[in-house]
């Protein structure tokens, strides 16, 4: 067993890292039997064992990093954990080169595990490509992002995905009863009460991570104030010491949720200023400026679609500007956009325009397409209508039934250009189904 992976000392979350699969709680669709972590996990028995790389999805506190050490541990192949937030290629490539010497002259095959592979910018990540593609390293990346968005297309598709999901509530008081009795964690001195595991499991939000982070110091202060060997954590240890815990947490960029909701919820809510606030401890907290002008986009249309038909382009420019720049001037248009948006009038009109088709499609709502709508001739044979062409008449608007059940989704809000529409939609409708308008 390679104990040099794992501390024997340090803060609870760290002793607590189990040393295989098996030890991992609340994943078990990721990794069972025949999965690819549980195939890269196996030691190999006469036979070359699989070396697909991986790129594992999921939020904070799932147990990325842990997987990737069990991994290594379980298959006895050499471990290199690197981080991109302070990894440069020239430190990669030689990381790669003694992999490939490694394997060349010992056989011995390295996991080179990646952590938030999103902040690796387009060359730093394509440097990986020769070294996966010759099967000179197997790669274990981490992110927290969407792959199809932070990870190029040419290493993600030499790679599979796994997706790790939040940990449930039961999942989290395992950990927490299960941590109070391990010798590597709490040795069996404290006892907790019902409350104080309820309230950790809350406020942990399916992250192991900082469920461990609160228990260590609610035991400290439950130890720090019991005069005896032994104590139990109670709900007063925990609400004391969650203040402190959290601290640490927002330090090592785990709000990472939180504050990007905030940070949206306020430029949806029309105050620039919160946005902003929100948008500097991100950039501050070293949030990569990407991910940030992509949920502006996806801002810009749910929350402001049509009341204001320059948010869009606005943000596409803001996340091409972002990509070709970087920090630190990347923030300036970051600022612009964000007080933009939040400035502008509020519409999610096309938001639930399409949420309501789709709703109705999932529910059977699928009649056939008429006739003289088809693209082929002979699907059109026997059609008593023929398709009128909008362009043959003075307004480029025709009487015609282009669903075969009319449906209304499209529902104009009154803010901003959305109120002209309302107008014009009411006179378009009138004429395309034979109405006086």
């Amino acid at each position: 067993m390679n104990d040099s992976l794992f501390g024997a000392s340090g803060p609870l979350a760290a002793r607590m890292r189990p040393r295989t699969l098996d030890g991992v709680v609340g994943q078990n669709k990721a990794l069972a039997q025949g999965s690819p972590l549980a195939m890269l996990a196996k030691k190999p028995e006469g036979q070359t064992p699989p070396s697909t790389s991986v790129v594992i999805w999921g939020p904070p506190g799932t147990g990325k990093t842990t997987i990737a050490k069990a991994v290594a541990n379980t298959s006895g192949r050499r471990f290199v954990e690197l981080s991109a937030v302070s990894t440069g290629v020239k430190e990669l490539r030689e990381v790669i080169e003694k992999a490939r010497l490694d394997q060349e002259l010992y056989s011995v095959a390295t996991i080179v595990f990646l952590d938030e592979i999103h902040r690796f910018s387009k060359a730093q990540q394509d440097a990986l490509l020769p070294a996966v593609e010759a099967g000179w390293i197997i790669l274990i990346a981490a992110t927290t992002e969407n792959p199809s968005f932070s990870v190029n297309e040419p290493l993600l598709s030499r790679s599979l995905v796994v997706k790790l999901e939040p940990l449930e509530a039961s999942d989290i008081e395992d950990l927490v009863r299960r941590a109070l009795l391990d010798p590597a964690g709490l040795m069996g001195k404290l006892t907790i009460s019902v409350d104080a595991v309820t309230r950790i499991c809350q406020i942990a939000g399916g992250d192991a991570r900082r469920a461990l982070t609160v228990l260590d110091a609610a035991a400290s202060r439950a130890m720090e104030f019991s005069s005896l060997d032994s104590a139990e954590i109670s709900l007063e240890d925990v609400l004391a010491a969650l203040e402190t815990a959290l601290v640490r947490y927002d330090r090592e960029g785990e709000q990472h949720y939180d504050t990007i909701s905030a940070f949206i919820k306020s430029i949806r809510g029309s105050d620039p200023d919160a946005a902003l606030h929100y948008l500097a401890r991100m950039l501050e907290g070293g949030e990569d400026p990407r991910f940030i002008a992509r949920r502006l986009m996806i801002l810009a249309s749910e929350d402001i679609g049509l009341a204001d038909s320059t948010a869009l382009p606005l943000a596409v420019a803001a996340f091409d500007t972002v990509a070709a720049i970087g920090m630190p001037e990347a923030r300036i248009a970051l600022s612009q956009v964000s007080i933009y948006l939040a400035l502008a009038p509020k519409s999610n009109s096309a938001y639930l325009a399409i949420n309501s088709a789709l709703e109705d499609v999932r529910s059977g709502f699928t009649p056939a397409i008429p006739l003289y709508l088809r693209s082929s001739a002979s699907a059109r044979v026997g059609s008593e209508k023929t398709y009128a062409y909008p362009h043959d008449e003075v307004n480029a608007v025709v009487e015609q039934q282009y669903l075969a059940e009319p449906r209304e989704y499209y529902t104009p809000k009154p803010f901003g250009q959305e109120r002209a529409f309302a107008e014009r939609l009411e006179a378009l409708r009138a004429i395309i189904r034979g109405k006086k308008a």
